[in-house]
């Protein structure tokens, strides 16, 4: 039986260790493994991202692949083709090509004799995605697989389209790779790092354009998305999310999907475990590595009799852009996640949200800035990017409020919204929140969920609605864990907008509601933790010289004069050099969303970000810029994109495009 060791083994870093492709590409993997691996093989772990190991992500891997490299894995972070330090060209996310060439890697990686054999993927993000994706195709060496805030299906619930609206991320984080991946590699690691630099720049597509062209859930979606064939995947999967998070609903669907799978989920954003925001961490690289040791080194670590759903249920707050600590419980369900749960259904009425039916005749008719304290689809990177108080976006809805509870409710599981409607135009869409009323008026958001109307019976093809015609809907709002206490009220909150979390439709809509009801799962009310992790720890942290500090701002602007409201985004993250090999990094990220509360045409959205790489006397800089805003028929898009070489500009190339709209 081959055990981890208790005594941290001394190891050997690459930071540049090549695998080379089938086709001749090199790619650049940085690794750690034990000293003596080359005469006991070890078990690897791989995360295979675009986001380069040299100076992107390399403050979380420092934290994370040398611990479990101490307790006896070689652990590699490759960087994609076209990324950071290896060759090749990036052409999309997710594609075919990628997923060949991770499966590739991880056939190399298995017969090298340092590898005893078996291989796990682990990553967050991108690198949750993908450690699905490729764990589908079934490659023998792939045991199991670690996958942190990913997604099940690619048109559902990425950063694309949500209920089949298209999201305002489908811009900001094409606007996102449109920096990150033309950036030049490390010269200190590549001789040809300029022409390879241009190679890149050439070639970086503007995905945004891509993307919108695939306005329905068709065959481009499809592919990648592992929810059209769980059966496929015979790696054990450990799936773990966070309530802060916009990927929480892969981890409930993979529980109850594959047989053996386990999920958890935190109050966390996008962030590890083990040093994500807000607290309670827990011990995520403890739980990984017993993981690990099941299943890559055949070891009784127990986890097969773990609750399958460990997930921390809430206490609900006062509404805050930003929290360090989020008070609750930690609950276990011993087996599936949510759906044995029983639902209670309050009922949309002109009294309010009642146990009992009772007539509805209400019209939902919000002006085109309805949204604005949704906060970021995605809370990433550590600013004020959370819901804020709801009573402004509540106050342009129609609302349906309980009366104060009498005890306890602890809403475990997704919220089903069912409601008969019609809409005075062919294109609409709705936005629907489940608020928490506090006594003192102030309103948080416990969950959401959004619906292009013309989705209503199907993403992959859609319908637009017959103008007056009564239909019935229904459909889930995220999953979530959220206790709201005795004395305070729950709110149902319905608008036709949601800007700037949302594209809006061409024209405003009205809907009249008849009848509507919410179908609330819930669970028996818990005491203390059901389940108690280990705290965290981690490995010493990545060592860098501040040159400038990270500052994060997001404000509301109103045009006095137009009208126009816009949201104001703006991340510097800081500029920073690495202690170790010198090289310096920066980046600043800008986005501005604007619109007129009366006129839905007038949407637009900007984005600029600068990307710094410098040593030895090199400055290298790229300016991102890129803009969206359509008409009723039209999306329309400009990007450019520049690069400088000590200060002078040696690359400019400038995109326009057009896409037709399609029932969006």
């Amino acid at each position: 039986m081959n055990t981890s060791s208790n005594t941290p083994l001394p190891l050997i870093e690459d930071p540049d260790m090549g695998i080379t492709m089938s086709d001749g590409c090199r790619l650049s993997a940085r690794i750690w493994r034990p000293e003596n691996s080359g005469d006991v093989p070890v078990p690897v772990i791989l995360e295979y991202l675009p986001y380069r190991k040299r100076d992107g992500t390399t403050a979380r891997d420092a934290l994370t692949h040398p611990w479990f490299a101490e307790r006896g894995y070689a652990c590699v972070r490759v960087d994609m083709r076209g990324n950071g330090d290896s060759q090749g060209l990036m052409e999309d996310e997710y594609t075919p090509l990628e997923q060949s060439d991770c499966i590739e890697v991880i056939n190399w990686l298995a017969q090298q004799d340092w590898c005893n054999g078996n291989v796990g993927m682990m990553g967050i993000s991108w690198g949750g995605f993908n450690g699905l994706q490729v764990a589908a195709h079934g490659p023998e060496p792939l045991k199991a697989v670690i996958t942190l805030c990913s997604t099940v299906d690619r048109f559902a619930d990425d950063i694309h389209y949500k209920g089949g609206c298209l999201l305002n991320e489908n811009l900001g984080w094409g606007a996102t790779m449109w920096a990150y991946s033309s950036r030049a590699p490390d010269p200190a690691l590549r001789e040809d790092w300029r022409e390879m630099w241009l190679e890149r720049l050439e070639a970086e597509p503007f995905l945004p354009s891509l993307w919108l062209r695939h306005q329905s859930r068709d065959a481009y979606w499809q592919q990648g998305s592992v929810i059209e064939d769980y059966s496929a995947i015979k790696a054990k999967v450990l799936a773990v999310g966070g309530w802060g998070d916009a990927y929480k609903n892969a981890v409930p669907q993979i529980v109850e999907a594959l047989p053996g799978a386990k999920g958890i989920v935190g109050p966390w954003v996008h962030k590890y475990p083990h040093f994500a925001i807000p607290e309670p961490r827990i011990g995520f690289l403890q739980e990984a590595l017993r993981w690990w040791d099941r299943w890559l080194k055949d070891i009784d670590t127990g986890v097969e009799d773990d609750p399958d759903y460990r997930a921390y249920l809430m206490d609900g707050m006062r509404p805050a852009t930003w929290v360090l600590e989020r008070p609750g419980r930690w609950i276990a369900e011993p087996t599936g996640a949510t759906t044995h749960l029983p639902v209670e259904t309050l009922h949309l009425t002109d009294a309010g949200l009642l146990p009992q039916t009772a007539s509805l005749d209400a019209t939902v008719a919000s002006p085109a800035h309805c949204g604005a304290s949704a906060g970021e689809y995605c809370a990433i990177w550590l600013g004020p990017e959370m819901p804020g108080d709801q009573r402004q976006d509540d106050a342009l809805s129609t609302t349906f409020d309980t009366g104060p509870l009498t005890e306890n409710m602890d809403i475990v599981g997704a919220p089903r919204i069912t409601l008969k409607l019609s809409c005075d135009k062919p294109q609409g869409q709705i936005a629907v929140r489940l608020n928490h009323v506090h006594p003192d008026g102030s309103s948080a958001r416990i969950t959401y969920g959004v619906l292009n109307l013309s989705h209503r019976n199907s993403a992959q093809n859609p319908t637009a609605m017959e103008p007056g015609k009564t239909e019935e809907i229904s459909f889930d709002l995220d999953h979530i864990a959220y206790r709201v206490p005795a004395g305070h009220s729950l709110r149902v909150s319905i608008s036709t907008a949601y800007w700037p979390l949302i594209w809006p439709t061409p024209e405003t809509a009205t809907l009249s509601l008849s009848s509507g009801q919410i179908a609330l799962p819930q669970r028996p009310t818990t005491g203390g933790d059901e389940y108690t992790f280990a705290p965290p720890t981690a490995a010493a942290p990545w060592e860098t010289e501040t040159l400038r500090p990270e500052n994060h701002i997001r404000r509301q602007e109103i045009d006095m004069v137009t009208g126009n409201v816009s949201l104001v985004i703006e991340d510097d993250f800081g500029k920073v050099k690495d202690s170790d090999h010198g090289l310096i990094n920066g980046s600043i990220a800008r986005e501005r969303w604007t619109i007129n509360p009366d006129d839905p045409l007038s949407a637009t959205g900007v984005c600029h970000w600068t990307e710094e790489l410098e040593r030895d006397g090199i400055s290298l800089r790229t300016e991102t810029h890129s803009k969206m805003w359509s008409d009723a028929t039209t999306f329309y898009l400009t990007a450019r994109l520049e690069a400088y070489e000590n200060g002078a500009l040696i690359y400019e190339r400038d995109v326009e495009d057009g896409i037709p709209r399609h029932f969006m």
